[in-house]
């Protein structure tokens, strides 16, 4: 009986990571031009008549389809960034983004660690090679890594998702570095979605060249750099 039980918790422990995948690849075929600024833009009088009705209930049901997005896996991760400055202005809307993006981003955490990463991170860190010593130098180097992963979103927010999964990362370090760490980008996302009321009136779409300007640019990078710093003292030192 034990030894029939194992295989059947191994499975039910992968379950949920391969729901998300599953669910991933449907939403990026079937799901991409209904999570749109488009459809935004054709639903404002809806969104915003049914938000002037019901408050609390707009802001659950707006919590709830950003947790499933990011958990999920699902496009439209920057519209709803979009509606939330939309519907809620710069704040509480860009609590309601963090608070969105980080519980969604925990719950796909969870399940890839337990579907895989336990197992894997302890396969890859006992197998020695470039594989273990990536894994400890990230354990080294937690906060400042994972911060610098969301912070400047060179790797895609899904992968930086999973990553952390795969290494052994703690569950409160990494909620820590992905909330914080989004911060500065969805004030930014959060802020454009704020003024799309002008933009609508106009039948214009958003400019996220912004993100790309000095000022917003200068700051994020200067945060970078301070989150990069406890790893170039440990180098320094190294080098001694």
């Amino acid at each position: 009986m034990p030894t029939e039980s194992l295989p059947r918790t191994s499975w039910a422990r992968k379950l949920p990571i391969l729901a998300i995948a599953v669910a991933a690849i449907t939403g990026a075929v079937f799901f991409r031009d209904q999570l749109s600024f488009e459809t935004l833009a054709q639903h404002r009088e809806v969104l915003i008549a049914f938000r002037d009705g019901n408050y609390l209930m707009t802001v659950l049901v707006f919590l709830l389809a950003y947790v499933a997005i990011v958990a999920l896996s699902l496009p439209g991760g920057t519209v709803a960034t979009l509606t939330g400055g939309f519907l809620f202005g710069l704040f509480p809307g860009v609590l309601y983004n963090v608070l969105g993006a980080t519980l969604g981003a925990v719950l796909i955490f969870l399940a890839a660690r337990s579907g895989f990463g336990e197992k894997l991170s302890a396969k890859l860190s006992a197998g020695g090679g470039a594989a273990a010593r990536l894994i400890e130098g990230i354990r080294q180097n937690e906060w400042s890594v994972l911060f610098l992963m969301r912070l400047v979103p060179v790797v895609p927010f899904f992968l930086a998702n999973l990553v952390p999964a795969f290494t052994g990362t703690r569950l409160s370090v990494y909620a820590v570095t992905t909330f914080l760490g989004i911060i500065p980008g969805a004030l930014v996302f959060t802020s454009v979605g704020s003024g799309l009321g002008d933009v609508f009136a106009l039948g214009e779409k958003p400019d996220l060249s912004i993100l790309f300007t000095a000022p917003v640019l200068g700051p994020i990078l200067g945060l970078a750099v301070l989150a990069a710093l406890p790893m170039l003292v440990k180098l320094l030192r190294k080098a001694q």
